[in-house]
């Protein structure tokens, strides 16, 4: 059985641990479009760069609830009498560990079709792309805001 520090540091380490995860499939999703992409048009490796880039701020979504936990939520967790609870703590960062994998994901599925699509527009699907990257990007954001508004509500924060 895991202990009230223990069951709240595993809460911050899966909130990362999801970004990271989410970051590195949306990522391969669309790097894997920019290859191809770039041996068709290799004058598009500057849109392909940051459209296949963009999955990868959910891993600093997931950082930052870490942090959130490990300086501010820990702390309060040891003054509580009887070492305090840590599973609420968990629970709230599994919000953003699942937000940010599932989010992190399918953003680069959208940016793999734009990726996909430079060639045949001439580079002009680089900004619809982006905009609607950012639809995704927002749950991530969501994610992130609910977790730490969770944990501030429980009275951690």
């Amino acid at each position: 059985m895991l202990d009230a520090t223990a069951l709240a540091m595993l809460g911050g380490a899966l909130a990362l641990i999801g970004g990271i995860i989410g970051s590195s499939i949306g990522i391969l999703i669309a790097a894997s479009a920019g290859v191809a992409t770039i041996t068709e048009e290799p004058g598009q490796f500057r849109n392909v760069l940051v459209l296949a880039s963009l999955p990868m701020t959910q891993t600093f979504y997931g950082f930052i609830v870490l942090l959130m936990i490990l300086t501010r939520a820990l702390p309060k967790l040891g003054a509580a009498p009887g070492g305090g609870d840590g599973a609420p703590i968990l629970f709230c960062a599994l919000i953003a560990a699942a937000a940010e994998l599932i989010s992190a994901a399918y953003q680069g599925k959208v940016c793999a079709c734009g990726i996909s699509l430079l060639p045949k527009s001439k580079g002009r699907i680089m900004m619809p792309s982006m905009m609607l990257a950012v639809y995704l990007e927002l749950f991530g954001v969501l994610g992130m805001v609910f977790s730490i508004l969770a944990l501030s509500l429980l009275g951690f924060l």
